[in-house]
C-alpha cells in the first residue's frame, strides 16, 4: 500500500463515469443508513475481471441491498447471479431494487443464514465464481461450506481481507477491530497456503483475494 494510497483512490474515483440514476440511488442509500456495499474502485476492478472471465453463474453470500448483485448482473448480459441475504429488511430492499433494476430473471436472493442455507444452492450448482462479502469473521466458514459448488477452474473472491489495513498492524487499540484483525489474517494465511487453490490478494479498495481452484 503506497503511502498516499488514499489520495490515489480519490483520483481513481473521480475518474470513473458516473453510474446510472438507480446505483447512484443506491450508493446514496448506502452511505445514509451505513450499508456495508462495495467500495467503488474495489467493485470496478472485480467487474474488469468478471468481463474478462466472461462466467455464467455467480454465487454471492451478503447481498444486503442488492448493489454487487445488480452491478454484476448489468456488467454481464449473460450471468445468473444466486444471492444469499440474512437480514430481513435488507433482503426486502434488495428485492425493490432488483425489481426497478429489471434484474428478476437473473437475480435470484436466497433468504437466509449462509451458514444454514447451503443445501438450497445444490438446485443452482455448479458456480464459475463464488463472491464472498459477507461476516467477514464467517470467511473461512462460507468458504468451507460453497467451495464444493464452484466448478474446477472457478474463481472465489473474498472482499475486505486488508480490513481498511489493519491485518498489517501490530497493535490495535479497539478490541472488536483487533478480534477482527486476527481473524482476517488467519484466513489470508490459511488461504494463501490452501494448495488447493491458486490465491493472490490484491490491494484494492478494502483488499480483495482471488482464489482459483485447482
Amino acid at each position: 500500500m503506497l503511502p498516499n494510497d488514499h489520495k490515489i483512490n480519490t483520483y481513481i474515483e473521480s475518474l470513473i463515469p458516473n453510474r446510472n440514476d438507480l446505483l447512484t440511488e443506491m450508493e446514496q442509500l448506502a452511505r445514509d443508513q451505513q450499508v456495508p456495499i462495495m467500495e467503488l474502485v474495489g467493485i470496478e476492478a472485480m467487474l474488469q475481471l468478471l468481463r474478462m472471465n466472461q462466467p455464467h453463474s455467480i454465487l454471492e453470500i451478503g447481498t444486503a441491498i442488492g448493489y454487487s448483485a445488480i452491478r454484476m448482473a448489468q456488467a454481464l448480459e449473460n450471468v445468473k447471479v444466486v444471492t444469499i441475504e440474512r437480514d430481513e429488511h435488507r433482503y426486502s430492499q434488495a428485492l425493490h431494487y432488483i425489481e426497478r433494476a429489471n434484474l428478476g430473471n437473473r437475480i435470484d436472493v436466497i433468504f437466509g443464514d449462509a451458514l444454514q442455507v447451503g443445501e438450497q444452492l445444490e438446485f443452482y450448482a455448479p458456480f464459475d465464481v463464488l463472491f464472498i462479502d459477507a461476516a467477514k469473521g464467517q470467511y473461512e466458514n462460507f468458504f468451507h461450506i460453497y467451495e464444493p459448488f464452484v466448478r474446477s477452474g472457478g474463481l472465489i473472491i473474498s472482499d475486505n481481507i486488508l480490513f481498511r489495513g489493519l491485518v498489517a498492524e501490530e497493535s490495535i487499540e479497539n478490541k472488536n477491530h483487533a478480534g477482527m484483525a486476527r481473524k482476517l489474517r488467519r484466513y489470508n494465511e490459511w488461504l494463501m497456503k490452501n494448495e488447493q487453490f491458486t490465491t493472490t490478494i490484491l490491494p484494492i479498495g478494502d483488499g480483495i483475494a482471488l482464489s482459483i481452484k485447482k
